[in-house]
């Protein structure tokens, strides 16, 4: 198999403030994130760069934060001053409703 892909140097701070700008908890994040099955020390090990999440779990990060996901994880991007951001989440009918539209 391949080498894997990089790590963000910054993606556990980033997803720390995502939490901590919210002011929830550890385990009001697992709640949060619609990740029921997890448990709290996950997020934990996300925040202490001892674990890296998986891609869906990074998009519900920024779904949460209301951030573009490439706010996370580019170490070159700051996330912003107020979170949740601007950003929000098509529905699948949104999606098909634009796509729809004349450009």
């Amino acid at each position: 198999m391949g080498n894997p892909r990089p790590r963000p140097d910054r993606l556990s701070e980033k997803l720390r403030q995502i939490r901590e700008r919210l002011g929830l908890s550890q385990s009001q994040m697992v709640v949060r994130l619609g990740l029921g099955h997890m448990k709290a020390s996950r997020i934990s090990q996300y925040e202490t760069n001892d674990r890296e999440p998986s891609l869906k779990t990074l998009l519900e990060y920024a779904y949460v934060a209301g951030v573009h996901l490439e706010e996370i994880v580019d170490d070159d991007l700051e996330l912003p001053d107020k979170i949740p951001g601007k950003v929000h989440r098509r529905t699948r009918a949104q999606q098909e409703t634009r796509s729809g539209e004349e450009i």
